[in-house]
Formats: C-alpha cells, structure tokens, sequence
C-alpha cells in the first residue's frame, strides 16, 4: 500500500514528451552571462500604435503635443489595449513607418522627442491588490497596455477574462527554448521574487487549484533564483525543470510536457482548463499592479558574433534597432543580416530604423561565419524528415505543396492553423526549403481571403436589413393608410357630425348675412326709383297746369293718336322701371298702376297741347 501512495504521489511530479522537435546549438551563454543593463534614451522614440494582436486603439493625442512618460497615447477597449509614451517629451509626427513584422510594411506610428526629464505622468498602484476584485484588476492590467511578451501579442487582460471561471492549471512558461535566446532567463536570475509575486497576482484573479512553472535544464541560474523565492510558496506552487529540446517553450508543447493532456486543434487551452503566461509578461502584471507602470519598457536579448557587447538590455519601446546596434558596438560585416527574434522563428529586418515592440524579445546580429552562407532551395525529395521534426503533428510537406499550389482549402483541411511556425522542419529539411516563409505567406493569404468574405458578409447583411428596414416601413404607411380610412367609431361620427354642423351654421350666418345685404340694395334702388317718377309727376304737373290755363280747340283725331302714343311711352317708361328694379334687386317689384296712369295722362295731356299748337 505504501508503494501505492509513493507511485501516486510521484506522478504528480511527471514529465511528459511531445512527438518531434530538434537540438540546435543553443549559443546562450554568450548573452547570459552578463547583468541587465539599461541603455540610454534614442534622440527619437517611433512608437507603432498596435503592438498586439487585434485593432489598434484610437489615438487620442496630436502633433506637437507634450507627453508625460507612462500617458496613454492610444484609447483602450474591447481586446484594444493602449500603447503609452516610453519618455516625456514632444509629439513631433503622426505617421506610417516600418513595423517589427516580416512584410516590411508600414504602419502607422506615433514619433516622440524626449525632452530628457524622463518625468512620470500620475500613477495609480494597487499594492493592496488582495482588496481588489478581479473585475477591477483585469481593467488595470488592460488600462497598463500589457500583451503577451513571449511573442504571441495576445492582450493578457482579454485572456484572463476568457478563462476567469475556467481554469484549473496556471502555466507559467519559462522555458525560452530558442537558441541565443536569454532575456527570461537573465529577467528570472535578477528579477525572481517580483516575478512570484506577478504569479500571486494571477492566482487572486483565477483561482486555480494549481500553479506550474516550466523551465529548461539548461538554466541553472535561474532555477536556483526561482527555488530561493519560492520558499514559503511551494504548497500553491510548483516549480518543474524539463530537459532541453526545441520547441519546449509553444503553448502547446510545454502543456503536454506538465500535465500529459493535448490540447485540440483550433482551440485554446482554456477549453481543457489551463491557462499559460510568459514570466515577462507575469513581471509586467506586477509593475502594472503593484508599481502602477504601464508596459514601456522590455528586456532585449542584443547578440551575435558581430555585435562586441552582447547581452541583455532594459530597452524603452519605440526605440530604433539602428540606435541600439550603435549602442552594443555592431561591427558590420558584408551583407550583414540583422534579424528580430531568434534564428528559427525570427524574420530578417529590412529597415534598421524599425522600432522596438512589447513582443521583441532579441535582435540578432551574425557573422556569415556563424550562419553560413545562404544555401539554394532545391526540389523535395519527400525524405519525410520534416515530418518527424514537426512537433504539432502536421504533414509539413503536404502543406508546402499546398502553400505552392495555392489551394487553400485543402491547407485549412491540414490544419495549416496549428503550425507555430518554429522553424524545425526547415532546420532538418536537406534541400533547403524555406517551408515556414512558405506557410506564413499561405497563413497571410487565407487571411486576406477570410476578411475579403466577411467585408461580403457584412455588406449583405446591411443590404438585406436595409432592404427589411424598407419593407416594414412599406407595411407601416399602408397600415396608417388603411387606419386613415376606416369608418368612424360612435365617438368620431358626433365628433364628425358636430364639425358639420358648425359648418353649416357659419354658411347659414353667411348666407343670411348676403340676403340682408341684398335686401338693403333693393331697398336702396327701390326709393331711387320712387324719387325719379315722383320728379317726372311733377313735370308733367307743371305742364298740365300750362294747357288748362290756356283752352284751345281740339282736333279729336289727332287727340286720339296723341293719346296712343302717350300710352305707348307710358307703357315703355313702366317697363323701363321694372328693368331698373329687376337689376338692384333679386326679386322684381310689380309697377305701380296709379302712378302708370297718372303718367298716361300727363301724356294725353302733352299730347293734347302738342294738336293744339299745331293747329292755325
């Protein structure tokens, strides 16, 4: 039974293996060997404004603006994290440069000039962190701009959320297993307790139920330095030395080497309950927590045979590589190569202005003699050596066929994804086939062809929710129409009924109010017409009057004709009046038949006269 509990206990000390991997000639020692140092300001700081994984923050300072070291120069949010000012000084530019990546292209990039006061900007440091929700932590690990340093970019803040509820295994990857490689190792022989005091931090955040830290055998210094600031903590953690192998030090590989358990194609560890944190980037989470520092500065491997200084240096972001080449004594040879990263997973720079990142982790500078001169690529001979290297289990062959040939979706169905890109299978292959270029340029291709789907994607979607957005404003006007246009309920007909009866009444009033005007025209006409004829009795009165004074003889024919003459004018002069009173009223008046014969006999009368003055 003892043995029994003896094996048990001992399992839980177990390292595993991962299939392929290579032993380069590590070449650390050149570099290990020697204390940080910090070097000096750059006359000037280029600092891109996407250092990470994901978009770019917005920036939310301008040209000639003056900075304080550690302020935001970017804003921060949703997987954004901000990148800060390295120094205190002037913002000179806002502009495209070159950028640590193997396309050599640009991007843009904020330049700084120091003002060489090196003055800090407020800081706010939670040293009392345990008081503290993790909520309120991940935003000041956000808010600090730390990104994963062993060279992923992936913003730290995001990954902890992503795996807050989830986790049961913290990895802590100290492996740094590529050749020339030192910066972790010199961080962990100086820096051990803050380093452990990072990973106190992440163990309040995730809760845990174990810590591992994984370092190679090939790093005696450091592991004695993580033993001594373990002391007291090794019930929570674990400190595990593995044997040196390329690439112990993927995500991928140092998990199966921990814990035995692989983890599946496209996705995270977290998916098993593991998360894995570089010790840079765990030393960042404690100068952000409990200094209040923002991540500006980094440790940089600078080595190769023809640099005269080699070493690890405290480097500020945003500092040109030209600039520290000057500064560790770069003897240039012949077609000298300088390279970011280590010799198998690096890429060779084409500008040496570009400037330092929160994921450059060594610029190496050799001599031809060191690497040799460049070999020609020649035709695969399908050896299957790089099959056998490979340590993510691909069919590197089948997959450089297929970058070639471009077909793409047979790549993806090889999990072309899954290649970490560590270089072994170029290391081994005979007839010098550059198979990673080969599959970053695939990876950077099928790339374009994802974003180029989904901008089509996204353009249909706002085509066809437009196009919905139409029709249901289509529907709404026709409702209101059809709403417009139904019959009146009980309510709206009195509503109705009254506003027609007020109509009625105002025409009504109208109406009445014409008639008296009319009324009072006709009138008006009416007394004219009255005056008129009682002015013509008058006159013909007065002319009576002259023929009765005067008796003359009468010739009865003549009197007769006279007399159906006066009758004639008589009846004339009454109709002449009712036409006048027909046209200043609407309703005719009857003449008046005194009056008409009144005039009739004026008229017999005149004539009468008219006979008598006639006759001798």
């Amino acid at each position: 039974m003892f043995n029994f509990f003896k094996k048990l206990t001992s399992n839980k000390e177990k390292i595993w293996s991962f299939s392929g991997g290579i032993h380069p000639p590590e070449m650390k020692i050149q570099s290990s060997q020697v204390p940080l140092v910090t070097l000096p300001l750059a006359d000037e700081l280029i600092i891109p404004i996407q250092q990470h994984v994901g978009s770019a923050g917005d920036i939310i300072v301008k040209t000639n603006d003056y900075v304080l070291k550690g302020q935001a120069l970017t804003k921060g949010c949703d997987r954004r994290i901000p990148v800060h000012a390295t120094t205190s000084g002037t913002i000179t530019d806002i502009a495209p440069h070159i950028t640590a990546h193997p396309s050599g292209l640009k991007e843009l990039c904020i330049r700084l000039q120091p003002d060489s006061k090196d003055q800090w900007c407020e800081r706010k440091p939670l040293p009392n962190y345990l008081q503290y929700s993790a909520k309120v932590l991940l935003s000041h690990i956000e808010q600090a701009g730390i990104a994963g340093l062993g060279g992923a970019g992936f913003p730290t803040a995001t990954k902890l959320k992503n795996g807050n509820k989830l986790i049961n295994t913290l990895i802590i990857n100290a492996a740094e297993c590529e050749p020339y490689i030192t910066a972790d190792d010199r961080l962990m022989q100086e820096h051990a307790d803050e380093i452990i005091e990072g990973i106190l931090i992440l163990i309040h955040i995730l809760k845990p139920k174990e810590v591992l830290i994984g370092i190679e055998d090939n790093k005696p210094a450091a592991i004695a330095a993580l033993k001594e600031a373990l002391l007291g903590q090794q019930a929570m953690i674990k400190l595990r030395v593995i044997p040196t192998k390329y690439p112990s030090g993927g995500a991928k590989q140092l998990t199966k080497i921990l814990t035995g358990k692989e983890i599946p194609s496209g996705v995270h560890s977290s998916f098993i309950g593991i998360l894995m944190q570089n010790v840079g980037t765990v030393f960042a989470i404690k100068r952000a927590i409990i200094d209040g520092e923002p991540l500006i500065e980094r440790v940089v491997t600078l080595t190769g045979d023809a640099i005269q200084k080699p070493g690890n240096y405290w480097v500020r972001l945003g500092t040109p590589i030209n600039f520290l080449l000057q500064q560790v004594g770069l003897v240039p040879q012949s077609a000298q190569m300088v390279i970011m990263g280590g010799p198998l997973m690096g890429f060779t720079l084409s500008d040496l202005t570009t400037p330092i990142v929160k994921i450059s982790n060594c610029i190496l500078a050799p001599t031809i003699a060191e690497i040799g001169e460049p070999n020609i690529e020649e035709a695969c001979i399908r050896c299957g050596l790089c099959t056998q290297a490979c340590p993510a289990n691909l069919l590197p062959q089948q997959l450089y066929w297929f970058s070639r040939g471009q077909e793409h979706e047979k790549a993806e169905q090889y999990n072309l994804s899954d290649c970490i890109e560590c270089g072994a299978c170029a290391y081994v292959c005979p007839s010098n086939i550059p198979l990673v270029q080969y599959y970053r340029q695939e990876k950077a291709e099928i790339k374009a062809i994802t974003q180029e789907k989904q901008r089509t994607s996204d353009a249909k979607q706002r085509f066809e929710a437009k196009k919905s957005r139409l029709e249901r404003e289509k529907i709404l006007r026709q409702q209101r129409h059809n709403q417009a246009a139904v019959k009146p309920e009980a309510t709206d007909k009195a509503a109705i009924n009254a506003q027609k009866n007020q109509a009625d009444n105002s025409r009504t009033e109208s109406l009445n109010n014409q008639a008296a005007i009319e009324a009072r025209q006709a009138r008006k006409a009416q007394l004219r017409a009255i005056q008129a004829t009682r002015q013509a009795a008058e006159s013909q009165s007065a002319v009576t009057t002259e023929i009765i004074s005067e008796p003359q003889p009468v010739d009865p024919r003549k009197a007769a004709v006279a007399a159906a003459i006066a009758r004639v004018k008589a009846k004339k002069a009454a109709e002449s009046q009712s036409v006048v009173a027909t046209e200043t009223t609407s309703k005719p008046q009857p003449a008046d038949p005194r009056k008409a014969a009144v005039a009739a006999a004026i008229a017999r009368a005149k004539a009468k006269r008219d006979a008598q003055s006639k006759t001798p």
